[in-house]
């Protein structure tokens, strides 16, 4: 299978397989439809390890039926007493993500958004976003995708909520535009169960596409998002929020900015420990075996001419002589020299024991010292 490209953002930052996974802040309305409090997320992401903050746009009018904007919404969560009046109260403005663009890239960070509907994408396009994020609702939303692929921008493809029938339709949809297309494997529970998280999915997804495949949390902790890396993602995804206890369901699957910051230093850890695929002594063991492996050294003092037994050897440490791995070779020689006890085995000091009287023998050339037998 041919390594998916490598797809290099306007913002110097590399999102594909061999370059550090691309850790987005996934800022969505976690702002509460406050551009001052949106700003201070952008800073606190850039400030924690982000590389990217991703937010959400929504043209309300395309999006939603007249029906689903004046159904009563009520309850802790509510921002409204309709859905309508709700979704607009967590909504920026285009100028507001105009800002916060130049914000976030004035700080390093990519900056981009899930454009909901056609306006929205349009929106984001004029601002300029170097890539398109296109949410798992709209994975199976045929025009979005089309108007998605003509941008000619990279994509990242959400798969929460979908079977692989799905997803087969949407990449081929995709891919008749470009290959610059990462797929996200996600659960869109809110928050996942741990037992949910499905993590080898991102191997399955890999195979059958032959794309990028990044990891997108919604659980709770930490422990799920740590252990993708061990599946190689590109992108990790996790919601960013300054305050767990806000109203809204994303802030219950999101991460504080020390908990953010916390997983992206395990994050670069465990890509660390990725590195190497082979079976490798490396420096530091080399000079641990030397002091905590064991040599053979001789059991007692020893006369030269007796032929070493079993009970002759040790084996003792430092690991700086003769390995035990040989004491079945050693066992059976004549010592050419007296030994002490604790001295080590040399080889030059070993040769074959003597053939006992009139045995025969293969051949009458005299014994030798043995030589790293």
């Amino acid at each position: 299978m041919p390594t998916a490209p490598i797809i290099r953002l306007r913002s110097g930052h590399a999102v594909g397989p061999g370059c550090p996974a691309f850790l987005v802040a996934e800022i969505g309305n976690n702002h509460q439809g406050s551009l001052a409090t949106a700003r201070d997320m952008v800073r606190a992401a850039a400030a924690c390890g982000a590389d990217a903050v991703k937010f959400q746009k929504r043209d309300l009018g395309a999006l939603f039926t007249r029906a689903g904007l004046d159904a009563p919404y009520g309850g802790p969560n509510s921002f409204g007493d309709t859905y309508g009046r709700h979704r607009a109260a967590l909504e920026l403005p285009g100028e507001a993500l105009a800002e916060l663009k130049i914000l976030a890239e004035s700080l390093g960070l990519a900056f981009f958004a899930s454009a909901w509907d056609a306006p929205s994408l349009r929106l984001l396009v004029g601002l300029g976003i170097e890539l398109i994020k296109i949410p798992s609702a709209d994975l199976v939303n045929l025009p979005l995708l089309r108007l998605a692929g003509e941008t000619g921008l990279p994509l990242i493809l959400s798969t929460g909520m979908s079977g692989l029938a799905d997803v087969d339709a949407a990449v081929a949809e995709l891919r008749r535009y470009h290959d610059r297309i990462v797929l996200l494997h996600c659960n869109s529970s809110y928050p996942c169960p741990d037992a949910q998280a499905g993590l080898p999915v991102m191997d399955l997804l890999r195979r059958r596409y032959g794309l990028p495949v990044g990891y997108s949390g919604h659980e709770r902790g930490l422990g799920p998002t740590i252990a993708a890396v061990a599946f190689a993602p590109v992108v990790i995804e996790r919601h960013f929020t300054l305050d767990r206890t806000l109203p809204g369901t994303d802030h219950q699957a999101s991460l504080t900015p020390d908990a953010f910051a916390a997983m992206a230093g395990m994050v670069r850890e465990a890509e660390a420990a990725m590195r190497v695929g082979r079976k490798h002594i490396f420096p530091g063991e080399a000079a641990a075996a030397l002091k905590l492996r064991k040599s053979l050294v001789f059991a007692r003092d020893l006369p030269a001419g007796h032929v070493l037994g079993p009970e002759d050897l040790a084996c003792k440490c430092p690991g700086t002589g003769i390995t035990p791995m040989a004491h079945d070779a050693v066992a059976g020689c004549r010592l050419l020299a007296k030994v002490r006890q604790d001295e080590p085995v040399a080889w030059e000091i070993l040769a074959p024991a003597l053939p006992a009287p009139g045995a025969a023998t293969e051949t009458d050339a005299p014994a030798t010292a043995l030589s790293g037998f």
